[in-house]
C-alpha cells in the first residue's frame, strides 16, 4: 500500500490521474507565483513552476508528508502556448496547433523534507489540419479555457483531431502518472 501524499493541484485531470492509479491523496493548493526566469530552458519552466508550488504548500505542512506538485507547457516551435483568455484566442490558438506537431511538458516535483526529485517528460502531438468549424465547435462546447494549448486530448478534438501521439498520453492530460507511481514506488529517502 502508498502512503498518502499531498497533491498540490487543482487540475481536475490530475486528481483523476491520481485515482485511477489507486495513490491516496489529499488536496492542497495555494495561490502561487507561475513566472520564470527568462533564460531558463523551455525544458525547464515547468519544473520550475511545479517546484515554487511544491514548496508554497510543503512550507504550511509536516516535513514527513510527501508534496507532489506539476505544471504542463504546450510548445509549439519555441513558443510556449498558454491557457487562452477568451473564445477567440483558444480559437486562434487551435488553429495554430491545426495540422502541426507540438510538445506537451509537464514537469513534476516530489518533495518530502529535505529531499526532492524532480523531472520532465515530454510528449509530441501532431493534429490533423482542423476546420475553422471543427475549432469553434470544440471550443463552444468544451470552454477548454483552463487548459494549456486550448484543449484536452481525452475531449471530442482528441478523439476526431489528434493524427499521432509519441510519448505518455497521460502526460497530455497533465500527469505522467506512470513516471510518478514509478518514482513513488523506487524513491528511498
Amino acid at each position: 500500500m502508498m502512503e498518502r501524499i499531498v497533491l498540490a493541484s487543482q487540475s481536475p485531470r490530475r486528481k483523476q490521474l491520481l485515482e485511477w492509479a489507486e495513490i491516496p491523496f489529499d488536496i492542497i493548493v495555494r495561490p502561487t507565483d507561475e513566472t520564470f526566469p527568462d533564460h531558463l530552458p523551455i525544458e525547464d519552466i515547468p519544473v520550475h513552476i511545479a517546484r515554487h508550488k511544491a514548496e508554497v504548500v510543503q512550507e504550511e505542512l509536516s516535513h514527513d508528508l510527501l508534496v507532489l506538485a506539476a505544471d504542463t507547457v504546450v510548445v509549439l516551435g519555441n513558443q510556449i502556448i498558454g491557457k487562452p483568455v477568451d473564445r477567440e484566442d483558444a480559437i486562434r490558438i487551435l488553429m495554430q496547433l491545426s495540422g502541426q506537431s507540438h510538445q506537451v511538458i509537464t514537469g513534476v516535483v516530489m518533495r518530502k523534507g529535505k529531499h526532492e526529485l524532480a523531472f520532465s517528460d515530454i510528449t509530441s502531438v501532431e493534429f490533423h489540419p482542423l476546420t475553422y468549424e471543427q475549432v469553434s465547435f470544440y471550443v463552444d462546447k468544451y470552454q477548454p479555457f483552463d487548459k494549456a494549448g486550448a484543449y484536452a486530448i481525452q475531449e471530442w478534438i482528441g478523439v476526431v483531431g489528434i493524427k499521432s501521439i509519441e510519448g505518455d498520453f497521460y502526460n497530455v492530460m497533465g500527469l505522467p502518472v506512470s513516471r510518478v507511481v514509478k518514482a513513488l514506488t523506487n524513491w528511498v529517502f
